[in-house]
């Protein structure tokens, strides 16, 4: 930046502000459709809440069979610990809880400390 203001230029250059979207418009500047009451939205959608049985729905056999079906297919999906890092965690934690049971036992002596002091300089 220059100490001599005579020769700073300011630009002739116009801007031109862009006009603001509504939260009502998407960005495309068009409004989001609507639907009537009756219709389900694009997509399908839940009937708003409501669910119909039908006579096609599985039975209790039948669904209790592919829970368990899915049940095994997802725990051969998930990534079992091998047991140095079993054991590694498991020292860590206890290690950690040591620690601070020894921190709060200090640091709870020491209020008590204080309080009893306080209490026989106030006379009680």
């Amino acid at each position: 930046m220059s100490k001599n203001f005579d020769e700073a230029s300011v630009s002739e250059e116009e801007f031109e502000l862009e006009p603001e979207t509504t939260d009502a418009q998407a960005p495309g500047g068009e409004p989001p459709k609507k639907t009537k009451r009756e219709m389900l939205p694009p997509g399908g959608g839940d009937r708003g809440g409501r669910h119909s049985r039908t006579a096609s729905a599985p039975g209790f056999a039948t669904r209790l069979s592919q829970f368990f079906r899915d049940t095994r297919a997802e725990m051969r999906r998930v990534s079992w610990p091998t047991p140095t890092e079993v054991k590694n965690t498991t020292i860590i934690t206890l290690v950690a809880v040591v620690f601070f049971a020894l921190y709060l036992f200090g640091v709870d002596r020491v209020w008590s400390f204080l309080i009893d002091r306080l209490r026989t300089l106030l006379g009680g």
